[in-house]
């Protein structure tokens, strides 16, 4: 049996998720079957925007190196004391948006991104530009990227706090929202 119930974790990060104004869509489970690696990842978006333009898409990543590292510190351990480690899965939210006419400047929108995440949650942001045909023009798509580390001694016990995230991560989302009109020519 393993120390820490990852598929239990991903499961409440779920319920979490709905209970700070997030609608789940999909989850995906991913093994590796020569390294063992996992990732499960999950599709969500803000309770008001289930028609789009926005999709929120948050993945964790788990390596099986880092769990064996962390059972052997918890079996080693005294059954009174709690696990003290700097192990820790990334968990990753990244926000997507289709081909925008109207695409912000990305360093305004970097700001104004900081301002909202703050220092809790980092953000970055890019665009990229992809062309049809050699005479087409650019269409430009937008993507935002948080990553926050989960202590594994915090999973194991029980006390990982992702309120601040998931509240950094619905703002976010609601800034995009509000914004995309303008982008999208949708007015």
């Amino acid at each position: 049996m393993a120390v820490i119930d990852v598929p239990g974790f991903i499961a409440d990060l779920k319920d979490h998720a709905t209970r700070h104004g997030f609608h789940v869509h999909d989850e995906r489970h991913f093994v590796e079957t020569y390294s063992m690696r996992q990732a499960w990842e999950v599709d969500l978006h803000p309770e008001e925007a289930c028609g789009g333009p926005l999709d929120l898409h948050l993945s964790l990543e788990v390596d099986p190196r880092i769990i064996l590292a962390f059972e052997d510190l918890v079996i080693d351990l005294p059954e009174d004391e709690e696990p003290e480690s700097s192990l820790a899965f990334p968990l990753n939210f990244t926000w997507s948006m289709p081909p925008l006419p109207h695409c912000p400047d990305l360093l305004v929108l970097a700001t104004d991104l900081a301002g909202i995440g703050g220092p809790d949650l980092p953000l970055e942001v890019s665009a990229i530009d992809s062309f049809a045909s050699v005479t087409d023009p650019a269409e430009r798509s937008l993507s935002v990227i948080a990553r926050v580390d989960v202590a594994l001694s915090q999973i194991f016990l029980g006390t990982e706090d992702l309120c601040a995230a998931l509240d950094g991560c619905l703002d976010v989302s609601r800034y995009l929202l509000d914004h995309s009109p303008i982008w999208l020519d949708d007015l």
